[in-house]
């Protein structure tokens, strides 16, 4: 065999053995590929998702009924002299549902009955009216709130898989004394945002909404460390994000009255009970 014989067989061996090569290594790839989206496609979507919402961006204008509800002014409560202030708007986000379920118990979802694990929560909001100094019980507005899972997952998201789920969602119409009250859990957390709980107050005429007011509740930092390290939370992982750090709890109102910092003025008040938590807050607005 000549010489230049033998130098051709070798160059067409090597550059098979590179073929192969290259096949063998991209058939791991793609089989290593498969099984990490089979684990995400074959498990629970509830739990397994790892798309997290992160509520920034540009702030919508607000409409003449949002710009109407917001006040700085002050207001009393009689007889127990105490002095609230206006509360501030922050931004809706994009998860808002409509025409929720009227209900004061939003841990289960009324699709299949089930019901939400995690701390208790007995969050209870009293809703003013600023008049002439005094804070006056703002009666029949509704109110809505919503908020994430223990896991961070919203329900009637499509991309989280919880499309027409209600979950962690509800709404209640305020008595006499401007007030509902909500059974849920303590919030989980999701990527980029603290801890928080979404609410919207409105009143309607008849089909028009006469005011709508929106913002957000938080919680101290050290109460959502220590929630997160009991069960089911604690499967999450502690909070990434504490209030300073988000963007919405430090940034301006929504309604452009407070420059910054417009979180610290939505800490709900908490209290331990024996089964969980009692949370308060007070919504000071403008109804003209």
């Amino acid at each position: 065999m000549s010489k230049h014989r033998v130098q051709e067989l070798i160059s067409k061996v090597f550059i098979t053995i590179i073929i192969c090569l290259v096949l063998l290594l991209t058939q791991v790839t793609f089989n290593s590929l498969s099984k990490s989206f089979a684990q995400s496609g074959n498990g629970d979507a509830h739990h397994t998702l790892l798309i997290r919402p992160v509520q920034f961006g540009p702030l919508s204008e607000l409409s003449s009924s949002q710009k109407a509800a917001s006040t700085t002014k002050a207001c009393t409560i009689t007889p127990t002299s105490t002095r609230l202030n206006g509360t501030p708007q922050q931004i809706e986000g994009p998860y808002f549902v409509d025409d929720m379920p009227n209900r004061s118990d939003i841990r289960s979802d009324t699709s299949d009955g089930s019901v939400q694990e995690g701390i208790p929560l007995r969050l209870i909001i009293h809703v003013y009216d600023v008049n002439d100094g005094s804070c006056v019980p703002l009666r029949g507005a509704k109110v809505d709130i919503w908020h994430t899972d223990s896991q961070g997952i919203y329900s009637g998201v499509k991309a989280m898989g919880t499309l027409k789920k209600n979950f962690l969602r509800g709404s209640q119409i305020t008595d006499d004394e401007g007030a509902v009250e909500f059974s849920t859990i303590y919030p989980g957390w999701y990527e980029g945002r603290a801890i928080h709980i979404h609410d919207k107050v409105r009143m309607f005429n008849g089909t028009e909404t006469a005011l709508e007011w929106t913002s957000q509740l938080y919680f101290n930092n050290s109460m959502n460390q220590q929630v997160h390290k009991q069960a089911p939370y604690s499967n999450h992982g502690p909070p990434q994000t504490t209030n300073e750090e988000d963007v919405v709890y430090s940034g301006a109102s929504a309604d452009g009255l407070i420059q910054k910092d417009s979180g610290e003025k939505l800490i709900v008040n908490l209290t331990n009970n024996n089964s969980g938590y009692v949370g308060e807050f007070n919504i000071v607005l403008n109804v003209e």
